[in-house]
């Protein structure tokens, strides 16, 4: 299919438990590509293929898949709603053109929800809603769209009305056809049936019409008049109107039904096509020329220069490493090179294949506005722009969060120690928000990742999938050091009694930098007081020591090296000779520059019934936490706070004691933050007590 008007690339994204993959399952099974549904209480979905998925049931992954309603492509991506995951979500926002943003009937707006949308927001991504579980009890689908309207400043207009409430949802009237439908319960709700609307509800149809022509008219000057005028309007001229207003991010349809019991799903398909964007009605993405000056624009033409953009890596036990690529222009024949723009390097294409989501389906071509995983493409990481040599540029990357929380882990059994280090690698290349390091000081092997459940989940996978029994250490916050004031600093190394020696000497200036800035390195040798063939060693001298600071061990973070003296030896100066020169001048400079413990924050909403307020309250300032927001809703009162991690490790179970299982809460890192004195002592501590034992 070449037809680009007739793909669309989308995701269904929402907050856990709203009801993301039980939607996904009844698309599958409605649009052929599974010929049984499958239940995620019962751990039989497609899409949650993992065995943790499965088990747990929620979605850990992102996962994709391609199925065809109506002569039209449908790319989908079901992505998590558990925060650890995020990346997941991010990474999938990059690469879509539209999201259908799941909701659930009784709770509503949900602090993960916040984020997904916040996410869509920041890359522009035009979005439906789909309003799900109509048959719970307290199931209230206008007041979710007032709740959209209201905390996500959504835009959102009823596009349908729901018949019946909790267990007597029974059809979904569509407002601009002015029809009833109902879904056959004998073959699992497939034959959707048409009827006449029932006439109580012809005034509420009227009146929703008329909401809908008002917001399409913001955006149709033509259709605006025609309404002023009283001139007839069609449904396909307010459809037109709508989906443009989608286009441009101003109107939000909402759609109805329950998924889990087969309501609603087919009329949501019809609105992916009638409202989401095809990659042709998007604008062009816009590609940096490897010297940074200049823009490449690059359309969704299949006969333009190839680019396309890795989202994720994935290991198969079968094929190797799949690179799951959106292609934004040209076209890809399985067999051929491809660059990668980051490395320089050319990648061979062996193998192109269609994903369903853990299951594949070989395909000969790839062209523009599609979404597939390659097969070859070794060296290649999440974020990498593949493309032509000719054509170098680079695409707009993937945000990718730093880790915030770190344990330490070894295997029962010492000689599975590589088979262990080589999975972990394996999923440093799948995850890029999970790391793996080795502490030389303590002799183990740390791991860091988003969150409890993240770092649960990787040794749950390394004992399941990679039959490595490992035994997991205390959780431990991943701090930070960093400088408070600018000193100058030498470092020399003289080894020089008799043969060869070494000699190496440097002069550096240690700044401090704005939080989240990281690390640069600036040369102002002048004079070849240092050679420029040891400057690349004093770099890595300077790296080395940016991984352990003087406080505590902790990796260095917002500074500024500046090198601007040294002298050497004729004879005895040598690459490592600067190198670890270098390194002694670095912890020199940091000893005096007023090093200081940066924390990660974390953002924490809590949802709660009021009579627990003051408590939650007290208890997030007894974690030294910061209130930063309060909203009343109905039958709730939401809760924003900044919270140091540190402070909220087992908060899931003490906020369930004190509100006797009522209140939910999600968390979510914000920043790093330098952390109060009386603390740092206390962390340096436990930090030098933890090294001994």
């Amino acid at each position: 299919m070449n037809d680009l008007k007739k793909f669309r690339n989308i995701g269904i994204a929402a907050h856990i438990d709203a009801g993301k993959t039980t939607v996904t399952e009844r698309i599958l099974f409605y649009t052929g590509v599974s010929h049984k549904i499958g239940e995620v209480h019962k751990g039989e979905t497609v899409m949650d293929w993992m065995e943790q998925e499965r088990e747990r049931g929620i979605t850990i992954t992102a996962a994709a898949i391609t199925c065809f309603w109506k002569d039209y492509q449908i790319n989908i991506i079901d992505t998590p709603g558990h925060v650890d995951f995020t990346i997941e979500v991010e990474r999938s926002l990059r690469i879509l053109d539209g999201v259908v943003a799941v909701f659930s009937g009784v709770d509503g707006v949900q602090p993960q929800s916040e984020t997904v949308w916040r996410q869509a927001n920041r890359y522009h991504v035009p979005r439906i809603i789909f309003v799900n579980k109509l048959d719970r009890v307290g199931a209230d689908y206008f007041e979710v769209i007032d709740d959209v309207n209201t905390r996500l400043r959504g835009n959102a207009i009823a596009m349908q009305i729901p018949v019946g409430k909790s267990e007597d949802f029974k059809a979904i009237i569509d407002v601009l056809s002015n029809k009833m439908a109902t879904f056959s319960e004998e073959n699992m709700g497939a034959n959707v049936v048409w009827h006449d609307v029932p006439g109580e509800y012809a005034d509420r149809v009227k009146e929703l019409r008329i909401k809908i022509i008002e917001a399409a008219g913001n955006i149709d000057e033509g259709l605006a008049d025609k309404f002023l005028n009283e001139e007839p309007i069609s449904s396909e001229e307010i459809k037109l109107a709508v989906r443009k207003g989608v286009l441009l991010q101003k109107i939000t349809p909402a759609f109805c039904g329950t998924a889990f019991k087969n309501k609603g799903v087919q009329l949501l398909l019809d609105a992916v096509l009638d409202y989401l964007p095809s990659p042709l009605d998007l604008p062009a993405v816009q590609a940096k020329t490897m010297d940074g000056a200049g823009i490449v624009e690059v359309r969704p033409d299949p006969n333009a220069p190839f680019y396309g953009l890795v989202s994720k890596i994935m290991s198969d036990p079968f094929v190797g490493v799949l690179s799951f690529v959106r292609v934004y222009s040209g076209t890809l024949k399985a067999g051929s090179y491809i660059y990668n723009a980051r490395t320089g390097e050319k990648e061979r294409v062996s193998r192109i294949v269609r994903m369903h989501s853990n299951k594949r389906e070989e395909i000969d071509e790839v062209s523009a506005g599609d979404i597939v995983a390659l097969v070859g493409a070794r060296e290649t990481i999440t974020g990498d722009t593949l493309c032509e040599k000719e054509h170098m540029a680079l695409l707009e990357a993937i945000v990718i969060p730093e880790p915030v929380i770190d344990a330490s882990v070894e295997p029962k059994n010492k000689a599975d120690y590589e088979k262990m280090v080589l999975a972990l690698r394996k999923m440093m290349q799948e995850d890029p928000t999970f790391r793996f390091s080795y502490n030389e000081e303590t002799g183990q092997t740390v791991i860091s990742g988003m969150g409890e459940l993240h770092l649960e989940v990787i040794v749950d996978r390394l004992r399941t999938e990679q039959k490595v029994e490992v035994v997991q250490g205390k959780l431990q916050v991943a701090y930070k050091e960093t400088i408070q004031k600018s000193v100058e600093a030498e470092g020399k190394l003289v080894k020089q009694s008799g043969g060869r020696g070494q000699y190496g000497h440097v002069w550096i200036k240690l700044d401090p930098l704005e939080r989240g800035a990281g690390y640069k390195f600036v040369d102002k040798i002048v004079g070849g007081s240092v050679p420029r063939e040891f400057i690349p060693g004093i770099q890595k001298g300077l790296l080395e020591a940016l991984t352990a600071g003087v406080l505590g061990g902790y990796p260095v973070v917002d500074c500024q090296v500046v090198l601007f003296d040294g002298s050497y030896h004729d004879v005895d100066s040598s690459e490592i000779a600067f190198k670890v020169a270098a390194s002694m001048a670095f912890k020199n400079a940091m000893s005096k520059a007023s090093p200081v413990l940066l924390e990660p924050i974390m953002e924490v909403v809590v949802e709660t019934p009021e009579e627990y307020m003051g408590e939650v309250i007290g208890d997030l300032n007894s974690r030294r936490g910061r209130i930063l927001n309060m909203e009343a809703y109905v039958d709730k009162q939401e809760i924003k706070a900044e919270v140091p991690l540190g402070e909220m490790f087992g908060y899931v179970t003490a906020l369930r004691s004190m509100t006797k299982g009522r209140a939910s809460s999600s968390m979510e890192f914000k920043c790093y933050r330098e952390v109060p004195r009386n603390v740092q002592e206390s962390v340096i501590s436990n930090n030098a007590v933890a090294k001994k034992l």
